[in-house]
């Protein structure tokens, strides 16, 4: 049960980060599911509310923090670049997961894994192989030369074992130390704080936009 303090503590962290790359698609070893309820689908409108969700749900508990003060314009700018698809995993119609793919032809013609993982409530059944083989793909169909992405020691402990199982090879590890919270602040703000009493909701006649 966290506490105010406990909160807003915070401590240095000595963080490890991996950059691995795939350099043909002859070198990716897929890995699929057979469960027919698991779908893959591109979110091809831009949606700051979607992405944002995303971001914060898969990444509140590994310290993924740069985009949470982003305001809706920076979000909407970014995801309306045609470099950039989001790929989201539903499981029976409930998202369970998400990579996003960022092609930079600038940079080697490459084109980056910007982010993967799934919400906690999936974690451990086989999907994070499914999405990141898809992912993989699309990304490839993307016309790049080149698929990398990064991973750190602050990421869920199969990340790294999961691209290297899917092909990617280390290229270079680099080092540092940051200031970071005691416990990462979860999907939400207070998600997990259960001192705080339950409010009861407001009771409204009608749903907004009815």
């Amino acid at each position: 049960m966290a506490t105010e303090s406990h909160r807003t503590a915070s401590h240095r962290v000595d963080i490890t980060t991996w950059y691995l790359e795939l350099l043909s698609p002859d070198d990716v070893r897929p890995a699929w599911s057979d469960r027919p309820e698991l779908t893959v689908i591109q979110a091809e409108l831009p949606c700051p509310e979607l992405s944002r969700f995303l971001y914060a749900s898969v990444g509140g508990d590994w310290h993924w923090r740069d985009r949470l003060p982003w305001s809706y314009a920076r979000w909407q700018a970014y995801l309306q670049q045609p470099t950039v698809q989001t790929w989201v995993a539903y499981l029976r119609g409930t998202p369970a997961g998400y990579v996003e793919l960022h092609h930079q032809p600038e940079e080697r013609n490459s084109v980056e894994l910007a982010y993967f993982g799934l919400l906690k409530p999936f974690l451990g059944q086989g999907i994070g192989k499914h999405l990141l083989s898809t992912g993989i793909q699309k990304a490839w169909d993307m016309g790049g030369d080149r698929v990398w992405v990064h991973t750190c020691s602050l990421d869920g402990p199969y990340a790294l074992k999961n691209y290297e199982a899917r092909g990617f090879k280390q290229y270079q590890q680099t080092h540092c130390t940051e200031t970071l919270p005691l416990e990462p602040i979860g999907p939400w703000p207070g998600a997990y704080d259960d001192q705080l009493p339950e409010q009861p909701s407001p009771s409204r006649e009608r749903s907004p936009g009815i």
